[in-house]
């Protein structure tokens, strides 16, 4: 259950986003605030009564501090509450997501699409990361200065069998830069070329999750380590591999970020 506090300068816009967040049955509270000033206010006095706030939804376009500053100054608690941007513009999803905000809502707000967003901050602060121990909340021991990131744990390679004019060719999974769903097939893309298989993309996305890959979008299932550049343009996102520029979605944008952020690509994030 969540703790909530919605931010909007304009009211009838901060009475709809209230009213929908009430409905939602994963939200425990939602307090609301007319500006900036009083939003660090109201989160102030919740940290001295003790009390947790878990998510503020916050519109940017307000006067005086607006959502942009308050997000970088919230970024700055020990233990920040996660940050969904409600706005009417498209053109800051870039800077948004640099401050890790946990979903970018476009106004008029959707009530499907603002669930969309509590789901994700539901989940963020329910879930521990894949693949590491559950940990307390807010608690993580920092690493050894000087220290390596950890490995990704070593996967077995598979070999796929393609088979074109009754000639049958060997592919290696770690020669696939991404594969792309083709109804219940799937094509493979590799350095040299591409090739069709019988295998629908939930499958290898189930199957090659542990080396890798990951879904970006509803038609893709790409490989973090040849990704070689996260690229923000207009408020989408795009990942870059092997010359290929390939969309990603909105719902898998989050975690797309935060996976190059565990396990890096050589290149660096551009907007």
């Amino acid at each position: 259950m969540l703790h909530t506090l919605a931010v909007d300068d304009e009211e009838p816009a901060l009475v709809e986003l209230a009213y929908l967040l009430r409905r939602d049955p994963r939200v425990a509270e939602v307090q609301t605030a007319g500006d900036g000033q009083q939003a660090l206010l109201a989160l102030d006095r919740a940290l001295a009564a003790g009390r947790s706030v878990d998510a503020v939804f916050l519109d940017i376009g307000m006067p005086g501090l607006d959502g942009l500053a308050l997000a970088r100054l919230i970024s700055r608690f020990a233990h920040p509450p996660r940050v969904v941007f409600v706005t009417a513009h498209e053109d800051h999803a870039v800077e948004a997501f640099a401050l890790r905000a946990a979903d970018y809502v476009l106004k008029p707000v959707a009530p499907e699409r603002l669930a969309e967003a509590v789901r994700r901050c539901a989940e963020s602060a329910a879930e521990p990361v894949p693949g590491e121990p559950p940990e307390a909340p807010g608690v993580r021991e920092p690493p050894e200065p000087g220290a390596a990131p950890p490995e990704r744990a070593a996967v077995p390679d598979e070999v796929i069998s393609v088979e074109l004019a009754g000639v049958t060719r060997f592919v290696q999974r770690r020669e696939v830069l991404y594969a792309e769903a083709q109804g219940d097939y799937a094509r493979l893309h590799t350095g040299g070329g591409s090739h069709l298989v019988r295998i629908p993309l939930a499958t290898l996305e189930e199957r090659w999750g542990a080396a890798g890959f990951v879904r970006i979008h509803r038609s893709h299932l790409v490989a973090l380590h040849h990704v070689r550049e996260l690229r923000m343009e207009a408020g989408r996102t795009y990942v870059v591999l092997g010359g290929h520029v390939l969309p990603v979605s909105r719902r898998h944008t989050r975690q797309v970020r935060e996976m190059l952020v565990r396990h890096p690509p050589t290149a660096a994030v551009s907007g």
